[in-house]
């Protein structure tokens, strides 16, 4: 199973699918929340949400979903990554709700070598996700630094700090 790509392996254009998807529960929701102190009764209070607000009902913490997708592209795009650079844009275009099941998929929109080493480079990705009907729910936008395929060679391969069993 690949678990990342080296600075040669990525194409421009190239588009991966993110798999398997990630049905959210409110149990994800509300924990996600509760770790990260955000208290909003749009998330927390189902009375609230079903009261007072245009969707009726409780909406998923935009964070979580923006984490989740960047968590499902980790074995396609970020899994050798030497550093996550920046997030250059993050929108939030629908809503999620319990229930929703979410798909990511990644764009490698460009990339070039780094000015500083020689042995990394730079990706510039476009990650979309989107519910089980179709609905895009979030996109951003991330630079991404990348070994080459020296890099790797030079710290011992694929899997450098994985031990090998006493056979």
């Amino acid at each position: 199973m690949q678990f990342g790509r080296t600075y040669e392996e990525f194409e421009v254009g190239a588009v991966y699918k993110h798999w398997p998807g990630k049905t959210v529960t409110e149990y994800d929701d509300h924990l996600f929340c509760l770790l990260t102190m955000n208290h909003h009764p749009l998330h927390m209070d189902t009375n609230y949400a079903e009261k007072t607000t245009d969707f009726g009902k409780n909406v998923v913490v935009g964070n979580y979903i923006y984490s989740l997708l960047l968590g499902m592209s980790v074995p396609d795009v970020s899994g050798k990554a030497i550093a996550n650079l920046e997030i250059e844009s993050l929108r939030h275009v629908a809503p999620t709700f319990h229930g929703d099941t979410l798909y990511g998929e990644t764009t490698v929109l460009d990339k070039w070598p780094s000015k500083s080493r020689e042995d990394r480079g730079i990706v510039y990705v476009e990650t979309k996700g989107y519910k089980q009907d179709g609905t895009v729910v979030c996109i951003f936008r991330r630079k991404v630094m990348v070994p080459t395929e020296t890099y790797v060679k030079e710290r011992g391969g694929e899997q450098p700090g994985r031990p090998t069993p006493l056979s």
